[in-house]
């Protein structure tokens, strides 16, 4: 479909339009929908602004959006929209203001929630915006990335464990305690740490990581995140040790202490934190298992509740999710509705304006149309009889 901009309530909108008729258009009724030869055609002409793509449930596209996350300006692009399209991997064009990016791949929506903060996900009813623009360094294709965007979600969408963790949790104590996530205290020395995580079950993969080994990994980024999962493991969630162990690292390097998030955040500080919430699982000491067979990346593990605690909170996180799912299901089809005024609002504006045209037409005066009707019996009456007179012929 196409797309042209109007301005509601005081907010520009973009409102669908059908190609070539002009018409409103709706993301659920493919009557209203047209090719892209008839819908680029038609961004020639003053009615439209550009084109839009609609997500099916018989297309195997997703598209994730992006929004106030680049500088217009100077191309400047924060990290959380530089993680996100490394790890995709796929098309990846620029948004029509300008100050965001739109990615499409091939793959399924995970169930939950579809959207958080300047991250949105979708799959089906709905349209994208369409510009072109291309981003350099990704792929022309739109690829399948279904590993990639089931962490994508998990961790900028869903990650319910973020949400319902205590703030005294998530950023330490009065006392400026670090958070702890409900395990143990570890209490080891930095050594003592690190020769349990190299004699682990994956002590190599922690050995590559400490060396800065980012073998396996697209980006820096990504192995950052690695280990600070394992150093979260090993510290009980310990923020100032993971940071203290982190700095001894090879992985270590300015960027660790640059302001990259608007909260005042640095680089840092910021993967310390998500390390935390994406880790469910810490280092027991009281087990007195040193060698650690389970997979201490924690991100991608899952654990057996063992109490009442852990049963009470795991039903909390599941409410929780329930909620959302439903929160998240009312605001689509309210903004489904939102949609539908404007372009009813817009059609209506259209055929008014048509209306108006045409009351303004000139009239021709009922004389003139009385004397108009007497010519054309005159001339019709004419042609009969010579008609007549000729054989049918009137000339």
């Amino acid at each position: 479909m196409c797309w042209r901009e109007e301005e509601r309530d005081d907010k520009l909108t973009k409102i669908p339009v059908t190609p070539a008729t002009g018409g409103f258009a709706s993301s659920t009724d493919p009557e209203t929908w047209g090719s892209l030869e008839a819908a680029l055609e038609y961004t020639e002409t003053e009615h439209a602004d550009g084109v839009g793509f609609v997500f099916t449930d018989n297309d195997p596209i997703v598209g994730v959006d992006l929004d106030d996350c680049r500088d217009p300006e100077t191309g400047d692009v924060d990290d959380d929209a530089q993680d996100i399209i490394a790890r995709l991997d796929s098309y990846t064009e620029v948004s029509p203001s300008g100050t965001g990016y739109h990615v499409l791949i091939k793959g399924d929506l995970p169930d939950g929630r579809n959207r958080r903060g300047s991250v949105e996900l979708y799959d089906t009813a709905r349209f994208f915006t369409v510009t072109g623009d291309h981003v350099g360094r990704t792929p022309t294709r739109v690829a399948r990335r279904q590993d990639a965007l089931d962490a994508i979600h998990r961790e900028y969408v869903q990650n319910i464990e973020r949400d319902t963790t205590p703030e005294s949790r998530q950023r330490g104590d009065a006392d400026g305690q670090s958070a702890t996530n409900d395990a143990d205290d570890v209490d080891l020395e930095d050594e003592e740490l690190l020769e349990k995580a190299r004699n682990a079950s994956n002590g190599e993969k922690f050995e590559r990581l400490w060396n800065g080994n980012m073998g396996g990994y697209d980006s820096q980024s990504e192995a950052d995140m690695a280990l600070c999962c394992l150093l979260a493991f090993w510290t009980g969630g310990d923020r100032t040790q993971m940071d203290q162990l982190f700095r001894q690292s090879g992985l270590h390097r300015e960027k660790w202490d640059e302001v990259h998030y608007a909260d005042g955040s640095t680089y840092g500080e910021k993967t310390v934190e998500r390390a935390i919430a994406n880790t469910s699982e810490f280092y027991d000491p009281d087990t007195g298992d040193d060698t650690e067979d389970r997979d201490t990346t924690s991100a991608e593990s899952s654990v057996d509740t063992r109490d009442n605690s852990e049963r009470s909170r795991a039903y909390l996180t599941e409410k929780n999710r329930l909620l959302s799912e439903r929160v998240d299901e009312l605001e689509a089809t309210l903004e489904q509705k939102v949609e539908r005024i404007d372009t009813l609002e817009a059609e209506v504006e259209r055929l008014t304006d048509e209306l108006a045209a045409r009351d303004r037409e000139p009239k021709q005066p009922q004389d003139e149309q009385a004397v108009t009707a007497n010519e054309s019996e005159d001339e019709s009456a004419t042609r009969s009889v010579w008609g007549r007179l000729f054989g049918g012929s009137s000339e």
